[in-house]
Order: structure tokens, then sequence, then C-alpha cells
């Protein structure tokens, strides 16, 4: 089922308090965030407050943007239904505990989900509670905290057709104003200038998500000569381990630029920047890349249960992306593409185009509309009324 545009929410139809859990990797807090400031923007006395681990990215990304962060113990769930799953429950219990005490304390309305560590515990604290619970998956392939959470509401947003969870809405991933409003075109020379690199050159944005990621990183490196013989400069963000091999393995005297970053904080600086980008297919990834316009080469992870590959392919059906397998990635893959897909007239403007046409923009609107829905049934569930969250 696919959402359609909602009309803006009135501040007296949203809860007073919402707690909102996802933590972990930036494809889980990225998301979170955008949830809390589209709720913010919508009902700025709101109580926001987000659940994670102390393990996490959200321990820095949750703090620089405004908002209060509770941890919880981190409980790592099977990717699918195995036997494992049965000794959850136990493993569980004190991160069940935990959560319930962050809602009762900061007196939760309603509880926004988007899957991971954090949403399991935070997911059964709800129902016991009788919150209003919300839930919203980037991936295409639903991880066990999710496909739980969707069996407990009947509010589930998602961001790939053909996700499989029950009563599934289809409203993209919301993402960051600054990513929504982002003038690539306007703001490219400034961004190129604040990293370093010519603002008249072609340019590569390398990045494996907020870690790096390995087999990106040597083929970068490998055919750094050529690409910058052929006139290509590189911002590469190689992840805080390897950032430090990255900058000892490239050759000297490059013809141009090539900045290597361990994780770079303003990445809609970095989308400006670049021509192209050469990463992972991450749902997060995935869908900046599309709002912004970026035309992208995607390596999809080959581990997990597949989403990468998945993202991928929806993303090079759209027109708005290439893909190569992790395993075919080689500096020379790198150095015989990359300079011919910026040789070919007219083709980065049309991935771009697909990109720009294939977006979901209203995203925040429609999980602010899913909160207001969501608290109006479990008060008129906590009232005495009969309406069920799995009817």
């Amino acid at each position: 089922m696919t959402g359609g545009a909602r009309d803006p929410v009135a501040d007296a139809d949203l809860p007073r308090s919402v707690v909102i859990a996802g933590g972990g990797s930036a494809g889980h807090v990225e998301p979170a965030l955008a949830v809390a400031d589209a709720l913010r923007a919508a009902k700025p006395a709101m109580v926001i407050t987000l659940l994670g681990t102390e393990e996490g990215l959200e321990t820095r990304l949750v703090p620089a943007r405004g908002y209060p962060l509770r941890v919880i113990p981190r409980v790592p769930l099977p990717r699918r239904l195995t036997p494992s799953l049965l000794t959850v429950p136990f493993r569980a219990a004190g991160a069940v505990r935990a959560a319930r005490r962050v809602l009762d304390e900061v007196d939760a309305d309603v509880l926004v989900g988007v899957g991971g560590y954090v949403a399991f515990p935070a997911y059964l604290a709800a129902r016991w509670r009788r919150c209003g619970i919300v839930v919203h998956e980037a991936n295409p392939l639903p991880g066990i905290a999710n496909r739980v959470g969707a069996r407990l509401t009947r509010h589930v947003a998602i961001s790939v057709p053909g996700t499989s969870l029950p009563h599934a809405v289809l409203t993209g991933t919301p993402l960051r104003t600054s990513l929504l409003a982002l003038d690539r075109a306007g703001g490219r020379l400034a961004a190129r200038e604040a990293f370093g690199l010519d603002p008249g050159r072609p340019t590569l944005l390398v990045f494996g998500g907020s870690q790096g990621a390995r087999r990106i990183n040597a083929a970068a490196v490998a055919a750094a000569r050529h690409l910058t013989d052929a006139g290509i400069q590189v911002l590469h963000a190689a992840g805080a381990a390897g950032a430090a091999d990255v900058r000892a393995a490239l050759p000297g005297e490059l013809e141009a630029p090539y900045v290597v970053l361990p994780y770079i904080d303003d990445m809609p600086a970095a989308y400006s920047a670049a021509d192209v980008a050469l990463c992972r297919s991450g749902a997060m990834t995935c869908a900046e890349l599309s709002a912004v316009g970026l035309p992208a080469i995607f390596v999809p992870l080959p581990i997990g249960n597949g989403e990468q590959r998945i993202n991928a392919e929806h993303a090079v059906l759209a027109g708005l992306a290439e893909m190569v397998a992790d395993d075919e990635l080689t500096g020379a893959w790198v150095q015989t593409r990359v300079p011919a897909l910026f040789a070919e007239p007219g083709r980065l403007e049309r991935m771009s185009a697909a990109a720009v046409t294939s977006r979901h923009r209203d995203a925040g609107a429609a999980l602010v509309a899913m909160v207001a829905d969501a608290h109006r049934e479990a008060a008129h569930r906590k009232a005495g009324g009969r309406e069920r969250p799995d009817s």
C-alpha cells in the first residue's frame, strides 16, 4: 500500500511525549533523528527522547542534534526465525525493563521504532505500557525486531515497495531537512573548496558507511593514479580504522587532489561536492542519494540477509545507479568504469534526473501522521474502547 500526501497534523492531535528507538549504525540513527526533526517541527513543545545503546553512533550523533539520549543494554538478535530466537526473551529481559523505565520516566505516549537491537525490547516495553507504536522499516527485508513490532500495531511504514510486513504503508525513508532542501549545483564550488578540492574538477565521492569498507578502500586506492591522471579528484571517507592505511597506501605526486578523511560529518556538503558516489547500498545511503540526485555506483555488502543487493537492484532499475558485486570490485574495475562513466555524454545528468523522480519527499510528514493516529488509538484503548492494535 502506498501512502498519499497528508495534510499537516494539528498540534492537538499529536502526543505530548514520544520515544524513538534506533541505534547502532547510521542507517538506524539517521532515520530516527529525521523522525525526531519532523515531530519537533510539527509540535515544538513535544518531549522527544531517543533510545539507544552505549556502543553505537547515537552517542555522538544524537547529542549533536540537540536531543536527549537514553541507553539500554544491547541485545543482539538473530536475523532469521531460528531456534536461537527462543533464547531472546531471557537475554532481552533486562533491556525490556530498562526500556520500560525510560518510557515511564518520560511518560511516553507513543514509541517509534526503526529496527535494530534497541527497537525489539522497546516494542515489548511499549506494548506492556499500552503506548501507541509506530514501526518504520528502511530495508526491503525486515529484521526480526520490526517483524515483531509490526505485529503489535497497525501503524507500519516501509521504504521499499514489496517489503513484507503487516499493515505496511509505503512512505519512503524520512530524511534531514538539510538534505531535502539541498541545492547541489548551487553549493558545489563552496563545498569543494571546504574539503580542499579543486572547484573545477570532476569529483568522485568514495565512502563505505560510518565504519568504512575495506574492499572499497582498497579498490579506490589501487585506482588512484589512473583516476587522477584522468583529471578526476577524489573525496574519500575511509572510516576511522581505515583512514591511516589509505593515506599510507596512496601513491605520491598525484595529478589531482585525493582527500582522505576518517568520517564526513557534513554529508550534504559531500554530496554537493561530488558528481558520482562509489559506496555501499544501505537503505539510508540509497534514500539520501536519491533525494539529492547524486548518481552512484553501488557495491552491496555481501553479508546479512541480502538487503543491500536488493536496494541496489531497485536503484539500478530506476536508472539512478550502477551496481558491481563486492568480489568484482578491483582497482582495475574502478579505473576502467569510473572515467568511462564521466566521459559518456549525458549519462550523469540522466542518472541524476532518475534519482529525483524516484524519491519520496514527504516521508517525515507521513510518519508524523502515523504518530498522531497511533496516539489517538492508544488513548481510545486506555479509555476503555474496543479497538485493538492488531485488528
